[in-house]
């Protein structure tokens, strides 16, 4: 069962809101490929921020996510497209189904 998560909010520049929601639903495929990544939801929060909502049985999974490809491409292009760095919470689930 999973048991840890990961919850981060991006906030899209002016004008970039198109690119960072092109970004998340192309990050799916990294994704994907991540062993331990048991659950990743690319979400739109509102006009300009959107996040990213991941869950991992092990918290060595999560810490390996946080290395993982997804994170080096958003910190990559972060200048060029978001308005402040992003806010990544570490979150212990308690219940799942």
């Amino acid at each position: 069962m999973e048991k840890f998560a990961l919850l981060a909010r991006v906030e899209a520049k002016a004008g970039k809101e198109a690119a960072v929601e092109a970004f998340l639903k192309i990050a799916l495929p990294l994704a994907e490929a991540e062993p331990d990544t048991v659950r990743w939801y690319g979400l739109k929060i509102n006009e300009n921020t959107f996040g990213i909502f991941d869950t991992f049985v092990t918290d060595e999974g999560r810490k390996a996510h946080l290395q993982g490809e997804i994170a080096k491409a958003l910190m990559a292009n972060a200048a060029e497209l978001l308005a402040k760095d992003p806010v990544i919470e570490f979150v212990d689930l308690l219940a799942v189904k």
